[in-house]
């Protein structure tokens, strides 16, 4: 008997051990059956999934699927209905949802899908496009409506793991993990100015998605998914969302007022693509409000009259503003009320102008 045959035997007769001795699940590798494989014991789930399974499970309810509709007439005078959709997510037990102002704007008619199913109608109580947020309430507050937990954004920190939860291009309530990627971003909003202190995640947020809450791993809220950054339209690993800091302070002032304090000096803007074009640098003051600050201050806009520029600014306290952008955080910067100090350009004439701070909204 040659050394490779004694060893072929060997191997054989251990097999054979091994299916008396291992029952049914080494015979079950070694044979095929025509009967459902059994099933091998899970054990516990791992202490990061039971973080998310009881996170989703306690969350998830205040979650809400927002859709919206509009009318609107074609060329040919024929209603043309559309619509959009997004998420929100439960404030308090009174009926008030909070979501994206870019999900509800321009809308008809608004109406809320809860965890029970029922489409519920709303309506908007206050929106603040400079935060892109806006507050609906529900024609009917629901019992057991159970608003999620609030946090804090100002102690994030980068790595630390987040959770975003929201109706990604319509389908049902979905869940996606990751990271707080990076903090302090800035981010545009249709009203032409930047939220500050964006936070960054790399957690999937897709179309749909805008308007879910973001949670640490304790549950809280910690941010209001707002963005994505792509080519596609999908997630490509840059996501945004509004700190719960500035949805904590906006948001009761939605609920009360209907609208957050914004402040501005009353003038209205030149498209900064046209200053562009024209070569100039600052804020090109379009028009001015009656009884304005500005118009206090006697600064004028556009004479189109005699296609003739205005005021512009270029310096604010000192400090060089090259776009509203900048001008926005100069005046937010100096609050409501308090005094600021332009220096504006008229006729390649430059003059120093002293004015007050109001709410424009």
């Amino acid at each position: 008997m040659t050394e490779r045959v004694r060893l072929l035997l060997i191997i054989w007769a251990l097999l054979i051990a091994t299916m008396w001795v291992g029952g049914p699940i080494v015979s079950e590798m070694l044979l095929t059956a025509d009967e459902p494989r059994i099933v091998a014991p899970r054990g516990e789930l791992a202490k990061f999934e039971q973080v998310s399974t009881e996170l989703f499970e306690a969350a998830g309810p205040a979650v809400v699927y927002i859709f919206t509709e509009t009318v609107s007439t074609d060329e040919r005078g024929q209603s043309a209905p559309g619509g959009g959709a997004g998420s929100g997510f439960v404030w308090d037990g009174a009926g008030h949802i909070v979501t994206n102002f870019h999900v509800v704007r321009g809308a008809d008619r608004i109406s809320v899908r809860l965890d029970s199913g029922e489409a519920v109608p709303a309506k908007l109580v206050g929106a603040a496009p400079d935060f892109d947020l806006a507050v609906l309430k529900l024609s009917n507050a629901r019992a057991g409506m159970r608003p999620i937990p609030v946090g804090n954004s100002a102690n994030l920190k980068v790595g630390q793991a987040v959770f975003a939860i929201g109706n990604p291009f319509g389908l049902s309530r979905s869940l996606s993990t990751g990271i707080v990627s990076a903090l302090d971003r800035r981010l545009p909003t249709a009203s032409g100015r930047e939220i500050h202190g964006v936070i960054q995640t790399d957690a999937a947020i897709n179309p749909g998605n805008s308007g879910g809450p973001l949670l640490d791993s304790a549950g809280r809220l910690i941010g209001v998914n707002t963005a994505i950054v792509s080519r596609s339209g999908s997630s490509a690993g840059v996501g945004f969302a509004v700190p719960v800091d500035i949805v904590n302070r906006v948001v009761p002032g939605l609920i009360k007022d209907g609208k957050f304090p914004r402040p501005g000096i009353g003038i209205a803007i030149l498209d900064e693509a046209i200053s562009a074009r024209l070569g100039l640098r600052g804020v090109v003051i379009a028009d001015v409000l009656p009884s304005s600050s500005a118009e206090g201050a006697g600064l004028e806009g556009v004479d189109r009259r005699n296609n003739r520029l205005g005021d512009v600014i270029i310096e604010v306290n000192g400090q060089r503003i090259q776009n509203l952008t900048e001008f926005a955080a100069a005046l937010e910067a100096a609050g409501i009320g308090g005094e600021i100090e332009l220096t504006v350009m008229r006729d390649r004439k430059k003059r120093a102008v002293r004015l007050s701070v109001m709410d424009i909204s």
